[in-house]
């Protein structure tokens, strides 16, 4: 039987802000990418975030980001590599220590936004990412986009490298996500996106923007949280996913 895991962007608040239904998105996934404040999130809400994944034995990911409050993350920063490694390092600290007030911990770092992104290509700033999550001592896996600098980066070290596959985002023939900026990059036909993911679940393939196959070995899924319908359209992946026979569980 196949297992594969179900992971999605969460604690994504700031004060009186609020982003996404955490709670309900909660019901589908196995795994929590949780917001540490540098690109949404403030202590209290990451707290309450972590608590609610605690509650409902969701595993804990720190979802490290560029210092970018105002942008949501998704702007590059063009910053020194030993700048970037230590706020990686330091997000990374402080969802531990909220995580562990709670009674849990954190399992594995993904990156957000545009650092997601960057890392793919960008070496300076992959090899940053690696050396903080090094630093920590805590040998947590990366969750990264397949063929990415940063997963072979992270092999090289040491680390778990876990590819990942994003439900609702269109790609490139290259594997790579189409950028938001371009029309189609978001897809929102629930019913579509559930058939596409048990076909990556099961045969580890995926149809591209243009309409050719492209090869996409994940271990996780990403169901984002703050699109129209994400909570239904999660529903429906792991309905979906389960009735093909599919195990969701975290990969950690």
């Amino acid at each position: 039987m196949n297992t594969i895991d179900l992971n999605s962007d969460v604690g994504e608040h700031f004060g009186s802000w609020t982003m996404g239904d955490d709670a309900a998105i909660f019901q589908s996934v196995s795994s929590a990418n949780v917001a540490c404040g540098f690109h949404a999130g403030d202590p209290s809400s990451i707290k309450r975030t972590c608590a609610d994944a605690v509650a409902q034995n969701i595993t804990i990911g720190a979802h490290v980001a560029y210092r970018d409050l105002a942008g949501f993350g998704r702007r590059f920063l063009d910053c020194s590599p030993q700048e970037l490694a230590d706020d990686v390092l330091y997000q990374i600290g402080a969802l531990e220590a909220i995580a562990r007030s709670v009674g849990g911990t954190i399992k594995y770092v993904k990156p957000h936004g545009a650092l997601y992104n960057t890392i793919v290509h960008h070496e300076a700033h992959a090899q940053a990412v690696v050396d903080a999550v090094k630093a920590s001592g805590l040998e947590l896996p990366l969750l990264l986009l397949p063929g990415s600098v940063a997963l072979k980066k992270a092999e090289e070290a040491g680390l778990r490298a876990v590819a990942e596959a994003f439900a609702d985002r269109a790609y490139t023939p290259e594997g790579t996500l189409v950028s938001r900026r371009e029309k189609g990059a978001v897809l929102h036909d629930g019913e579509l996106v559930a058939q596409n993911m048990v076909r990556l679940a099961t045969e580890g393939t995926l149809t591209a923007i243009d309409g050719s196959e492209i090869k996409m070995p994940a271990e996780s899924i990403c169901l984002h949280g703050d699109t129209a319908g994400a909570v239904e359209m999660a529903g429906q992946v792991r309905s979906a996913l389960e009735e093909a026979g599919v195990t969701i569980k975290a990969f950690v």
